[in-house]
């Protein structure tokens, strides 16, 4: 049964609407926000609310009544009379039992809910293609135990990977906010339930820091025997698979000594189990995508752009270059001072610039490894529009480019988007899994409101934000400050992830729809806690969810 907790108090000055309403409660019982209350309603119905903000008013009409009740500021005196006080609670309305939007009438009574309660409430009940995002915990701090309320919270999937809605963006600060932990217990989450249901939907990883994709088919080894029990044990209570990801394949980028990649001895060791490959970029199929090296460089007479165009054309000779010396060595001819250039837009300056562009990463640094005319051992090496064409259901590839320098990182992954997006669209005339999902950590890199307009992979990121939905590719994307974002990807997320960020991100407008009681929680949140915004959640829920069931490299 229900615990009564308090009643309704609608006043002249804050009436209960049919949006809000307060009610007063003892001032010893401990409720926080996100906690849901149920009130009685009219014709036998229930109304149920969110708490926003809890306030605590006594019968003083100002400070300075406080101050002389205390022997005129004497904080050790004990006043004679105690002064009346309570506990107030304003609460969101999120829901009616019997469809009833009319604002609750003073002192109808106010009860904890129940787990079947919330769960209704929160529109948490019956959920269709159910995924696990996390779990909720109520009345956490209440007295007594049969109070609390701890329970899965399930998220319809067509509303996160499709058709309904599709695309995650999660938000927080370096370190404290784990954005790459929530997504893989997300992404964990969706393929345990793919192999059980036997969906066909296959997902991509970029590994953009160090070691941390590198190991997520082994168990972990991060963890002292006891806790790997309690992880477990959360993973299991929330219907989970408490083994790690399964069917995983990685890519490393190309390099003779291995020295392309932080994960050097864990490759060693993946090549030898058959689950390595080392990617590599082949002129004759890859110069398409030498935009991808300009994402980051500002081309506003789009003299860039010509240059590529002509050489994807074959214009100008460039159809008689067979490798990338080939093509190093026609552009530096067209880069010497009188050089017969058809075009006669396309300056000697510009193919210059263009010139110490693509030479820094064709020819210096470990990026250079990655640039190749052929395959030499075919059973370990590989083109990454190639490997994207045979993924099949439930795989994994997880693309390591940690390492690169950030514009080549760029390149690697608009390579990656670029492949998806096409075999998509079916110009590989190959089957393909109805649904890819894709993770990426650090957007900001790729997508944000800072990049160049003329960016390819800006472009790139656009249009699966806008078409993705359509096509069956999903874009998991995470980054530190959500506001950075251009407007056209975050605006087409159908479920947003806020973890702990600093009280100036939650200032911006991105953040305005959000109660001040929560923006000022979201700077105090901790590790394993995240507030969720989908759809089909009748309120921002604040969830948390278990540490990563896979081996981490700390």
């Amino acid at each position: 049964m229900s615990k009564l907790i308090g009643k309704i108090a609608a006043t002249e000055k804050n009436p209960t609407t049919i949006d809000e309403f307060h009610f007063w409660t003892d001032t010893n019982l401990i409720l926080n926000p996100f906690d849901v209350v149920k009130v009685s309603h009219i014709n036998g119905s229930y109304t149920y609310g969110v708490i926003q903000e809890i306030f605590h008013i006594t019968d003083s009409t100002g400070y300075l009544n406080n101050y002389i009740s205390s022997d005129f500021g004497d904080a050790n005196i004990q006043p004679n009379t105690l002064r009346i006080g309570m506990n107030y609670v304003k609460a969101k309305f999120c829901y009616n039992d019997k469809s009833i939007y009319i604002p609750v009438q003073n002192d109808a009574q106010v009860f904890l809910a129940t787990q079947d309660e919330i769960e209704a409430a929160l529109g948490l009940k019956d959920v269709k293609n159910p995924i696990i995002c996390g779990y909720l915990e109520m009345y956490s701090n209440t007295d007594n135990i049969d109070d609390k309320v701890k329970l899965p919270v399930k998220l319809n999937s067509e509303f996160l990977i499709g058709p309904e809605g599709a695309h995650l963006n999660i938000s927080g600060i370096s370190g404290l906010a784990a954005k790459t932990s929530y997504a893989m217990f997300l992404l964990k989450s969706i393929q345990d339930r793919a192999i059980q249901e036997d969906e066909n939907i296959a997902f991509v990883f970029l590994n953009v820091k160090g070691k941390d994709l590198l190991s997520i088919d082994e168990q972990p080894t991060q963890y002292e025997n006891q806790k790997y029990k309690n992880i477990q044990k959360e993973y299991k209570d929330l219907g989970l698979d408490t083994e790690p990801f399964k069917n995983v394949k990685y890519f490393y980028p190309y390099d003779r000594n291995n020295e392309g990649t932080y994960g050097k001895e864990i490759l060693e060791d993946q090549l030898r189990c058959n689950k390595a490959e080392k990617y590599k970029f082949i002129y004759e199929q890859d110069k398409e995508n030498l935009d991808l090296l300009f994402s980051n460089i500002d081309d506003p007479n789009q003299t860039m752009d010509s240059i590529i165009n002509c050489i994807m054309s074959g214009q100008d000779g460039f159809n008689n270059c067979q490798s990338w010396e080939d093509f190093l060595e026609h552009v530096q001819s067209k880069c010497e001072a009188g050089s017969n250039n058809r075009d006669k837009e396309i300056t000697v300056s510009s193919w210059r610039k263009f010139k110490r562009i693509v030479t820094k990463y064709l020819k210096n640094g470990t990026s250079a490894n990655l640039f190749a005319n052929r395959l030499v051992h075919e059973d370990s090496e590989i083109r990454l529009e190639d490997a994207i064409k045979r993924i099949k259901k439930h795989e994994i590839y997880v693309v390591d480019i940690a390492k690169q320098e950030e514009d080549m990182q760029a390149f690697v992954f608009g390579n990656v988007m670029r492949a998806i997006y096409n075999l998509k669209l079916g110009d590989y005339e190959k089957e393909n899994p109805p649904r890819i999902v894709i993770f990426i950590d650090e957007l900001n890199k790729y997508a944000s409101k800072d990049v160049p307009k003329t960016s390819p992979i800006l472009r790139q990121i656009i249009d699966i934000a806008e078409r993705g939905r359509s096509l069956g590719i999903v874009l998991f994307a995470a980054e530190q400050f959500r506001s950075a974002i251009h407007d056209r990807v975050s605006g087409n997320c159908s479920t947003h992830a806020y973890g702990r960020t600093n009280s100036i991100e939650v200032s911006k407008k991105d953040y305005s729809f959000v109660p001040k009681v929560y923006q000022n929680m979201m700077t105090r949140l901790k590790q394993g806690e995240y507030v969720i915004q989908n759809p089909m959640f009748n309120s921002l829920l604040s969830v948390k969810f278990p540490e990563p069931i896979y081996r981490q490299h700390k």
